[in-house]
């Protein structure tokens, strides 16, 4: 998997410019063969306009959320984009700059109702119309309730339950139960983590919004400084929770709207001595697990690929970033945008990405003191019990190279979510730039690559054949961006057993990064 390609050219810089919306879906001319059963959208995230008026955006996560949407109907397949009409892009397009303030760019909005308001909570809440309780799934960093219609329509989880900003990443248990985790306030105004169940649809017509609950409380381990969070582990009997030395430090973010060009990354901080800690909760009846205390060395996370157990441990597989310095102080666009020699030189600085896999024993009180707790046959993980009660973590690396990222993991997720497994697949970053998709096999730890050179794709939605036996049995979607092509950007269909191209279909228009979506048969 190990990239030695390189990109004088620079052409990744087109990936994070301002482009315009579609009035229309356009037609892509088709190559290759698209499988006959593979019908539907391709739903995607990601910014889309880059600066307003004069004023430019700094970091890649404050760019205005754009939708893409590829369709795919008997042969055919057509691309449309449009703007979220959030407060923030019909207030910035009105007013032509930046009205209200981003992660890394800072405006001057109402701190009541604008900043503490998106911090505290991701979702922005508008009326909910046409009963939309189908669904639920996250699109960047905020959640939309959809319905069968071409509408979607975000919610507010807070006019419901106790949470403060909830993950992009919820998880969907085998009845279409869905569970999330956001911070809150705990007892006696100390920091928590709520994980919180959203029900299924039932015949009441209730909205399961309005059922949603919080399930189990877990405590920070430091009071008003909570770890940044973007995605947690879920097997079939517990939650696994990994509290990252990453903070939001709350008393610089609630004073940050009194301070000329305070942004949200100027509140974060990491802690050099705190470690990672992973928490364990009970699924039923949810319950914290306050005798099991893991804790290994310092690293960023943003995305487990899956968790699962297996004779009485948990397997925990992440993609980390070695260190307590925070990965998004190089995802400004500045970095991102500068020349191939000196991307790959602020690069060099930034954490070090690796694949890694934990096991947690959930047997921690008979063994002995110093020994090694994990006994199974197939990784070489450690977990050894300290005398502090606290079981220390050692990792097995599944994969490592030199500034190369897998991240943006998917899995066959509806037959392989909390079960042992063997396949992952992911964008694989180059010095931050996308430049390939990867296959891992998490057991034996081989990979297969699709690469073009300057070919820019996105994170690769795993899609299972119909009555497939085979976990591999199924297609991969991305959206690759190709700048200076005839048609620089196409939506690319793989075939996920051997990673080779089954077909494309190109549009005439450039199609800027894009970075979490789904596909909806």
């Amino acid at each position: 998997m190990v990239s030695h390609v390189e990109h004088p050219a620079a052409g990744y810089k087109k990936i994070f410019e301002t482009v315009e919306e579609l009035n229309e879906p356009i037609p892509a001319a088709i190559t290759g063969v698209i499988p006959s059963w593979l019908g539907g959208s391709l739903l995607r995230m990601g910014p889309g306009l880059f600066e307003v008026g004069d004023e430019p955006f700094h970091h890649l996560f404050d760019g205005q959320a754009l939708m893409h949407k590829f369709d795919l109907k008997n042969g055919q397949v057509t691309y449309y984009r449009k703007f979220i009409r959030t407060d923030s892009y019909v207030r910035a397009m009105t007013e032509n700059r930046v009205v209200i303030t981003e992660f890394g760019t800072a405006a001057y909005p109402d701190p009541c109702k604008n900043i503490f308001s998106r911090f505290f909570t991701y979702f922005r809440g508008i009326e909910v119309t046409d009963n939309c309780l189908v669904n639920v799934y996250p699109i960047g960093e905020d959640f939309y309730a959809v319905t069968e219609t071409n509408y979607i329509t975000k919610v507010d989880l807070c006019k419901y339950l106790s949470v403060n900003g909830v993950t992009a990443h919820p998880h969907t248990d085998t009845d279409g139960t869905i569970y999330n985790i956001g911070n809150c306030f705990g007892k006696n105004m100390s920091l928590a983590y709520n994980i919180v169940k959203i029900p299924p649809a039932q015949k009441d017509e209730l909205d399961p919004i309005e059922k949603s609950q919080v399930v189990v409380q877990l405590p920070s381990s430091e009071r008003l400084k909570p770890s940044y969070v973007h995605s947690f582990g879920m097997t079939d009997d517990y939650f696994v929770f990994v509290e990252q030395p990453v903070k939001i430090n709350l008393l610089k973010f609630l004073a940050a709207w009194n301070i000329r060009g305070a942004a949200y990354m100027d509140c974060f901080e990491s802690s050099d001595s705190m470690g990672t800690l992973f928490h364990l909760a009970t699924k039923d009846p949810a319950v914290y697990m306050s005798s099991h205390k893991f804790r290994t060395s310092a690293f960023n996370l943003f995305h487990h690929i899956n968790t699962y157990e297996d004779e009485g441990f948990i397997i925990v597989d992440l993609c980390t970033w070695k260190g307590h310095d925070f990965v998004y102080n190089y995802l400004y666009l500045a970095n991102l945008r500068k020349e191939w020699e000196g991307l790959k030189k602020a690069a060099t600085r930034a954490p070090q990405p690796e694949v890694r896999r934990y096991v947690l024993p959930l047997d921690v009180h008979r063994e002995e003191l110093g020994k090694n707790l994990v006994s199974l046959s197939y990784t070489t993980a450690t977990a050894v019990l300290h005398g502090d009660g606290t079981v220390w973590l050692e990792p097995e690396v599944l994969f490592s190279g030199p500034r190369q990222a897998f991240e943006f993991p998917q899995i066959n997720y509806s037959q392989y979510r909390g079960k042992k497994y063997s396949f992952a697949y992911g964008l694989g970053l180059n010095h931050f730039i996308p430049d390939r998709i990867v296959k891992l096999n998490v057991q034996t730890k081989e990979t297969w690559v699709w690469q073009e050179e300057e070919c820019y794709p996105s994170e690769p939605l795993f899609v299972p054949t119909p009555g497939a036996t085979e976990e591999d049995d199924g297609v991969l979607l991305s959206i690759v961006v190709e700048p200076g092509a005839e048609r620089p950007g196409f939506l690319l269909v793989l075939d996920a057993m051997k990673l080779t191209e089954l077909a494309r279909a190109e549009v005439n228009v450039i199609i800027p990064v894009t970075l979490h979506g789904m596909y909806r048969p």
